[in-house]
């Protein structure tokens, strides 16, 4: 069947089977009575309730059996085995990895530093590569305790050809406590057979050669999987949401590859790649299938929102009814584009006597707390005499209906199947026809003639990983913990001189929000505990980015705040500093244009 743009649907799903749980197959195996009396220890996706019912079953045949989590094991061991109201101090001692990035043993042990207070955990690498933790615990009653902790992996290529580690199933089963005298191997678990199920789907079809390939590719995963949520830390460890992001990424880097594109290419346009997976399955089921679009009917499954609230104390994304309402209540010249799926970007010009400035979010859909940012600050602007500026305050709203399809089901995740457009591609890179709602953008640096730009975005607010491919992931290494609210400025040659002074101003303005500096040097130095030295200047205690670019205003600055996902006082205090980015950049920018034309 043919659709706009000549991409493909199937009436019939590429995949839909349904694996054995290696849990089930593990205690089914070893429940025979050959096995009575032997000593096991093994390493899968599962949770701890899953793997303690599953010991108490082998035990009842005589086997003794120790489950573990194959990932995060460090951060397992400490919630399964370590009392840590009995806790002084932790040193661990990690290994190097033999392959990928060096430190990834101890970027998978986040946040394991926030268990005590600053200092309390130390973290340090060997000079070996043996996949094994070493912990020294310090209790409070003097007493000190060793324990070795087995984090199994398995050496392969990445989807570039470079050598990674991932975490991987492994089976140890030995005559007595301790050894592995008669099994010593490593385990192809249904969480990674489920991957590779759906990626192979995916790579054996005969996909166009033009772009974008399809409308819409559903990668519906059913698992047992687990949520574990870390009171202390704020986080939760979910394999449900570390797939999501592998699928989404891993097919990205497929869909690349097929259109001769390099890795990372953010001009690609597959169509819209929609990983869905969902946990408390007592098998594994994976489905993958090619859709059609059908917008009204993905508006009316999202997520529920409090649209009621002004817009300072609203304590989630608002709807994209709610932004429309807000927007077209203030008095300004409209202009708007249309999206692949049929909605519309809005954009304002409210013209005035000051020196222009575009404000925009929403570029990236899953990054929410920008939208009401930009909001609140075209709302303060509306009050002040002569401002003058441009407005996109939700410029890919295909994007954020996926986020409010994805949040019905996993209102805490990443959901980064929801950051680029329909068409699969990241909206400020788009360079061909048909340019859609990159036309928005356009206008509004055109109309305005703003020579700054302040694009408002997000990035997670806890750990992202991609478990099967390197756990790191590739090419967003330095965003997978976040390290508080920071900015990223670029400029055109010959604008360095103005660029470089609103950055030092917006930092010092900054530097007065209230509780901001805290939050900063909080996630800061867990960061630094765990991935190493934070390569970045930092200004106000905001850390900076700053390069040269050709691309779009002479001047942009970008806000990134960890708001990928949270809700309630975090999201307020997210968009509040937003907001006063947003305005910040504006009054400073005054100053500097004066002198700048002077």
């Amino acid at each position: 069947m043919h659709h706009p743009y000549g991409t493909i649907t199937s009436p019939a799903p590429l995949l839909d089977v349904t694996l054995e749980r290696t849990l089930h197959a593990w205690v089914q195996r070893f429940s025979q009575p050959q096995w009575r009396g032997r000593h096991l220890q093994g390493w899968l996706f599962e949770g701890a309730a899953a793997r303690r019912e599953a010991e108490r079953q082998l035990a009842a045949g005589g086997v003794q059996a120790q489950l573990h989590s194959a990932y995060k094991p460090l951060v397992q061991h400490f919630i399964d085995q370590v009392d840590s109201t009995q806790l002084a101090a932790a040193h661990v001692h990690y290994p190097r990895a033999a392959a990928g990035e060096q430190r990834r043993f101890a970027l998978e042990a986040y946040p394991l530093g926030s268990l005590l207070p600053e200092g309390g955990v130390q973290l340090s690498q060997r000079a070996d590569d043996q996949p094994w933790y070493d912990v020294q615990l310090h209790l409070k009653d003097g007493r000190s305790l060793h324990q070795r902790v087995y984090a199994p992996n398995r050496r392969h290529t990445d989807a570039a050809g470079d050598a990674v580690l991932s975490p991987t199933g492994w089976l140890r089963v030995g005559t007595a406590p301790g050894l592995a005298d008669l099994i010593d191997e490593a385990v192809t678990t249904d969480y990674e057979q489920a991957f590779a199920l759906a990626m192979q789907a995916v790579r054996s079809q005969p996909w166009p050669q033009q772009e974008p390939y399809f409308e819409r590719l559903d990668i519906r995963i059913d698992l047992p999987g687990y949520e574990q949520p870390l009171d202390w830390a704020g986080e939760t460890v979910s394999t449900l949401e570390a797939l999501h992001e592998e699928l989404y990424f891993s097919l990205l880097e497929f869909f690349q590859q097929h259109s001769g594109r390099p890795t990372g290419d953010r001009r690609l346009q597959p169509g819209q790649i929609v990983p869905d997976v969902r946990g408390g399955a007592d098998a594994v089921r994976v489905h993958v299938a090619l859709r059609a679009f059908d917008a009204p009917a993905q508006d009316a499954m999202a997520a529920p929102t409090d649209d009621n609230q002004p817009l300072h104390l609203l304590a989630t994304a608002p709807s994209p009814e709610r932004i429309v309402q807000t927007l077209h209540a203030w008095p300004a010249e409209r202009f708007s584009a249309p999206t692949r799926q049929g909605r519309t970007v809005w954009g304002q010009y409210h013209a005035g006597s000051q020196h222009p400035v575009f404000i925009s979010a929403g570029q990236h859909a899953n990054e929410t707390s920008g939208v009401v940012g930009a909001l609140r600050a075209a709302q303060a602007l509306q009050a002040q005499p002569g401002a003058h500026f441009a407005l996109v305050a939700l410029e890919n709203p295909d994007g954020y209906a996926l986020h409010r399809e994805l949040c019905t089901h996993h209102r805490d995740h990443m959901h980064h199947a929801a950051r680029y457009t329909a068409l699969g591609d990241d909206v400020e890179y788009r360079d061909r026809e048909p340019l859609l709602e990159r036309l928005v953008r356009q206008e509004a640096l055109s109309r305005s003639g703003a020579r700054l730009h302040v694009n408002l975005h997000g990035y997670p607010a806890h750990e992202w990983t991609r478990p099967l491919s390197g756990y790191v992931p590739r090419g967003f290494g330095q965003w997978m913990l976040p390290k508080g609210f920071f900015l990223i400025l670029r400029h055109h040659a010959g604008w360095q001189r103005p660029a470089r002074a609103l950055l030092e101003a917006v930092c010092q303005r900054l530097a007065n929000v209230p509780g901001l500096a805290e939050f900063n040097a909080r996630q800061r130095a867990l960061y630094e505990l765990h991935a190493g030295p934070m390569p970045f200047e930092v200004l106000h205690g905001i850390a900076c980015m700053q390069s040269e670019t050709t691309h779009d205003a002479p001047v942009t600055l970008i806000t990134e705040f960890p708001d990928e996902t949270v809700h309630g006082a975090a999201f307020q205090f997210a968009h509040t500093v937003q907001r006063e980015t947003a305005l910040a950049a504006v009054h400073e920018w005054q100053r500097i244009m004066d002198a700048h034309q002077g």
